[in-house]
This record gives structure tokens, C-alpha cells and sequence, in this order.
């Protein structure tokens, strides 16, 4: 196993004054693992600040480092893809870079690696976020796993190693509603686990707001369970089930009690479910076709405005 080389993929936006601190955490890294070449990928996901200007830097003083920069922001999962699909190492490890992803962890996961784990997940077992993160973090794994159809790893970010198998495996699923870390799993690779506590940021706000992490929770829901269909008929039943008791209680208060309900009343019962069960089944539907015409568009994840120490052979 001496002499491989590990590629760290790292998606930037607006992490200016994280860069630094990331390259400096991932060189003391590679120092003390002589039996591999490193190659630093850092995508910069359209950042409006000052990330760019530095990744040049940083390129400019060390081959190992290699930038790819969007035409604008594609997103953090389009970045991680093209960070894979540009890197040459043996391992792929993807990490945020913010460092609350530890790279000392890189060690640990390269022995799982050598030990023959395809795929090494960093799980989270503590982490230093807000309660409502938390909180929603955790309700939203266990329903992804009760609904999902593919076992995906809990507490797990996109934090992981991944061999060059995997990673080619993984680039030919060509889907553009990305949720990497169930695509992963689909795989079906062998994998193992590494244990950590995710700590704080150390500079700046989180570039996942309550938006994007809602579109990622639809991603990883819609993608992998059809059980947002079954969600529609369940409800829908529900629906019918509520207006037909009503009806046997209007028939009840109408020739037993002697109480006349008018004729729209009648109709309104008789209408209640149905109109509610086809807009929740339209909208459904209409998630899964918007899907389907982004595939069919075929439209590129992502545009590349400018590589460093890259070039178009390598990928």
C-alpha cells in the first residue's frame, strides 16, 4: 500500500477565513503519513468574498493544491462531484471546510481503508450545534431511516473516504436531484465507521440554512422512498374516512333526531375528502415529474469557470 495517493475534496463558499486553516489542519495531516501523496482539491462553489484570491495562493505556493471555481453557486453536493470527478488518488476523502470535520480523522479512516473497508463513514456521536439542529437532525434521520428503501448510515454527514471504485461507481449514477450520502449507500459497498465529536465552527456562519437543508431533506426522501405516495393515500383514506362518518352522523341527526341539513351541506361533506386527496396527490406527482424533466434536460451539474494545476485530462 505505500506510495497511494489520497485526494481531499473540499467544497469552499464564502469561506475565506476558513482556507487557510483548512490547508494548514490537512498538511500537518500528510506529514506524519509518509506512505502517501496527498492532492487537496478545494472547489470554490461561487463564493462572493475573498475564498478565491486566497485558494490562488495557496495553489501558486503548493502543486498539491488544486482549485476548481464555478461560474457561480451550483451547490454543495455539485461541488463534491466535481471535486470526485477531477480527483486522481486512490482514496477520495470528501470533508467540509470548515474544519468542523476534523482531518485528523484521515489517519483513522485510512486504516479502515487498508483493512478493506471500500467506504469509511466519520459518525457523528456528539455535536456542537444549536437545539433546533439538533433536534431536526435527529427527527430527520429516523424517518429517512423507517421510509428510505436503502439502509443509510445514521448521523453521518458527507464527511467520509471512499475507494476509487466507489467513486467511479458513484460519478456513473449521473442523477441531478444529488443526495450523495444515500447514492453512497446504494452502492452497496463494503464499509466500516469512525467515531467523532463534531465541534464548533471556528470562523463564520453556517452556509447551510434552513432552505438548503430542507431541499437536501427532500433530496435524500424523495429519492430514495416512495413513501411520500403512500403518505398521500394514507391521508387521502383519512379524508374519506372523516367525511363518511360525518355522513352516517348527518343521516343519523336527519331521521332520527328530525333535524333538516341543508343540501350544500350535504355536498360539502361529499367533497371534503376528495379535493383534499387530489391536491396532495397532485402536488406529489408533481414533485416526481419535476425530477424526471431535470434528468431529461440533461443540463451540467456544474460550470467550471477556472482550474489551477488542473486541466481537463484530469478527470
Amino acid at each position: 500500500m505505500g506510495n497511494m495517493k489520497v485526494t481531499v475534496v473540499l467544497p469552499v463558499y464564502n469561506e475565506e477565513d476558513n482556507v487557510q486553516p483548512a490547508y494548514e489542519a490537512l498538511d500537518k495531516v500528510f506529514e506524519g503519513l509518509s506512505d502517501y501523496t496527498a492532492e487537496f482539491i478545494f472547489v470554490n462553489d461561487g463564493s462572493a468574498d475573498r475564498s478565491l484570491e486566497k485558494l490562488r495562493e495557496l495553489a501558486a505556493a503548493d502543486k498539491r493544491v488544486c482549485v476548481l471555481s464555478f461560474s457561480r453557486n451550483f451547490g454543495h453536493q455539485a461541488a463534491l462531484t466535481a471535486g470526485m470527478a477531477h480527483a486522481r488518488g486512490d482514496a477520495v476523502v470528501t470533508m467540509d471546510c470548515d474544519l468542523q470535520d476534523p482531518p485528523e480523522l484521515i489517519a483513522e479512516m485510512l486504516r479502515h481503508w487498508r483493512n478493506g473497508s471500500k467506504v469509511v463513514y466519520a459518525r457523528r456521536i456528539h455535536r456542537e450545534d444549536r437545539p433546533f439542529k439538533k433536534f431536526t437532525a435527529s427527527l430527520y434521520y429516523r424517518l429517512l431511516g423507517k421510509v428510505s428503501s436503502v439502509e443509510i448510515p445514521r448521523q453521518v454527514g458527507d464527511f467520509r473516504l471512499m475507494d476509487r471504485l466507489v467513486v467511479l461507481e458513484l460519478l456513473r449514477l449521473g442523477e441531478h436531484a444529488q443526495y450523495l450520502r444515500g447514492q453512497v449507500a446504494w452502492l452497496g459497498f463494503s464499509h466500516s465507521f469512525v467515531d467523532f465529536e463534531r465541534p464548533e465552527r471556528i470562523h463564520g456562519e453556517t452556509h447551510y440554512p434552513l432552505t438548503k437543508m430542507l431541499k437536501l431533506a427532500m433530496d435524500g426522501l424523495l429519492s430514495f422512498s416512495f413513501s411520500p405516495l403512500k403518505l398521500g393515500l394514507f391521508i387521502g383514506l383519512g379524508a374519506m374516512l372523516f367525511s363518511f362518518v360525518l355522513f352516517v352522523a348527518m343521516l343519523w341527526y336527519q331521521f332520527v333526531v328530525g333535524f333538516n341539513f341543508p343540501i350544500y351541506k350535504w355536498l360539502v361533506d361529499a367533497l371534503f375528502g376528495f379535493v383534499g386527496l387530489q391536491f396532495i396527490f397532485l402536488w406529489i406527482i408533481g414533485e416526481y415529474i419535476g425530477r424526471i424533466y431535470n434528468d431529461v434536460r440533461r443540463r451540467p451539474l456544474y460550470v467550471i469557470a477556472e482550474r489551477l494545476n488542473l486541466d481537463e485530462s484530469d478527470r
